[in-house]
């Protein structure tokens, strides 16, 4: 199937958004905006009245309406306070980042952009879709905001939108995997592959190596094509649909996962599959997987089992076998992905709890235990933030399990520094993670403070790091929007100091 045949299956392109889906694109965008803005580089003032003020490097003062998603945001004038809009935000993000850094940067504006009008698209495309049945899916296709934490979640590389809108998760896509047949002599494999053998049928002399549409469309392998190297096999008998990973996605018939390469940046990388991260994702996921294997209670690791590629485009035509969910989810059980349960979706349990303190210490009893467990025993730091973590629910929507995924996020000690790896644990899993949902949570319930239940949850691991936490002054918060500004390397983590409050109570 060539581009435009794929593209032209598609029923979800939207027409130019509407006033309507204008003003609601602005708002979801303008939120993680705004929280990195406030976060890294504002100045809180003291309170005086019902919206938070801030003071900006330049020394304009902005306030909001809101914490956890902040709106409405107004600059102090002369006149009084003025409504600032999204396109007068990101101009404003621009110049207090240029004072603040001394750096200049005309790249991440435009992401800014971009990932707004990302977002039109996706409301657009969402409001004329039909939602899936099943809750996991929901969950999985549902985050429209992203990383409430990113100045442009929803970038997509700055293409238009008819490249991109078919293999959105947020817009419900699904679709076939292109299938390719690669000459034997350029097979690179390693780990257990054996589940792409079975997607289709390749020619003698050729092994099957299924391909992400979008990224075929994004790399150049012509002389491969032209000179036998590569051959096109279709497409595969079935669907698969995009998680919120974007480029890993589900084929439910097989109970399968396949995580792609994709030469688009979304957040902070190129979402390629490198080669240093493939080259060492067998010994990863081998730790990873004995430390679940030997720890006790009911989580679970979907394991990476291992990568096949072309020798001649070994990162751009990479695939990555994860293992799927029927052996892993508990009888019974609903996954859903925990970066939904802070996003909010039809069906959430988060949402519909009668009982939000024993839902919230049944959550901690599931993800809190496994994340320090492996660390603490195994060496294993776990990347376990919203967007890597499922948590399964009983009938009731009670938490009863936690599973987690990628590999590639995934450290080891001696690997890296044991500080430095409970650091970045710390972020995953506290900050990135229970602060979301604790906020989340207490949004829904202004009467429960959620920290005494993280509190009691991490007194009971005999781990001095874990008892440390409970008074430090401070957790780390990653700064995406300086990450971005000053072109640091998509890998890096440069953390600042954020109120901790776990500590004092």
């Amino acid at each position: 199937m060539n581009r435009r045949e794929r593209v032209n299956r598609v029923d979800l392109l939207p027409p130019p958004a509407g006033t309507a889906v204008a003003h609601r694109a602005d708002a979801y965008a303008a939120a993680p905006l705004l929280n990195c803005l406030l976060r890294e580089v504002a100045v809180p003032l003291p309170d005086p009245g019902e919206r938070p003020v801030y003071r900006l490097p330049g020394g304009r003062l902005l306030r909001v309406r809101g914490t956890r998603r902040p709106t409405e945001p107004e600059v102090r004038t002369a006149a009084g306070w003025r409504r600032v809009g999204h396109t007068e935000l990101v101009k404003l993000v621009a110049e207090e980042l240029t004072r603040h850094t001394g750096v200049s940067n005309h790249e991440l504006p435009a992401e800014m952009t971009d990932s707004r009008d990302a977002v039109a698209a996706l409301l657009t495309a969402r409001d004329r879709a039909t939602a899936p049945g099943d809750p996991y899916r929901r969950s999985e296709q549902c985050l429209v905001t992203g990383h409430p934490h990113h100045p442009a979640p929803k970038a997509r590389g700055g293409g238009p939108v008819a490249a991109w809108l078919p293999y959105a998760p947020e817009a419900h896509a699904r679709f076939p995997l292109v299938l390719l047949g690669v000459r034997e002599d350029a097979v690179v494999e390693e780990g257990d592959t054996s589940a792409l053998d079975t997607l289709g049928e390749a020619p003698p002399g050729y092994r099957l190596l299924p391909a992400h549409p979008w990224q075929l469309d994004l790399v150049n392998c012509a002389a491969a094509f032209e000179d036998g190297r590569l051959v096109r096999l279709g497409t595969t008998a079935f669907e698969t649909w995009p998680t919120a990973a974007i480029r890993t996605v589900y084929a439910p018939s097989r109970d399968l996962f396949l995580k792609f390469s994709l030469d688009v940046r979304i957040t902070n990388d190129i979402r390629r599959l490198w080669r240093h991260d493939l080259l060492k994702l067998r010994r990863t996921d081998e730790a990873v997987a004995n430390a679940f294997a030997t720890s006790p209670g009911r989580a679970a690791w979907l394991s990476d089992r291992g990568y096949r590629t072309a020798d001649f485009a070994f990162e751009e035509l990479a695939v990555l076998v994860r293992d799927g969910l029927r052996d892993h989810v508990l009888p019974g059980a609903t996954p859903l992905l925990a970066a939904a349960l802070v996003e909010g979706f039809e069906g959430s349990p988060l949402a519909a709890t009668e009982d939000p303190a024993a839902w919230w210490e049944a959550y901690l009893r599931a993800v809190v235990p496994p994340a320090l467990t492996a660390f603490a025993d195994h060496g294993v730091v776990l990347e376990a933030h919203l967007q890597n973590t499922l948590v399964a629910v009983d009938a009731d929507g009670m938490p009863v399990q936690a599973l987690f995924r990628d590999a590639e996020g995934v450290k080891l000690l001696p690997d890296v520094p044991r500080a430095a790896g409970w650091e970045r644990l710390v972020y995953c899993l506290v900050v990135n993670h229970l602060c979301e949902v604790a906020a989340a949570l207490a949004e829904r319930r202004p009467g429960l403070d959620p920290w005494p239940a993280v509190r009691r949850e991490l007194s009971r691991h005999d781990l001095p790091e874990a008892t440390a936490l409970l008074t430090a002054p401070t957790l780390p918060g990653k700064t995406n929007l300086l990450l971005r500004w000053t072109g640091a390397d998509g890998a890096d983590a440069r953390y600042l100091p954020l109120p901790n409050p776990l500590a004092g109570g």
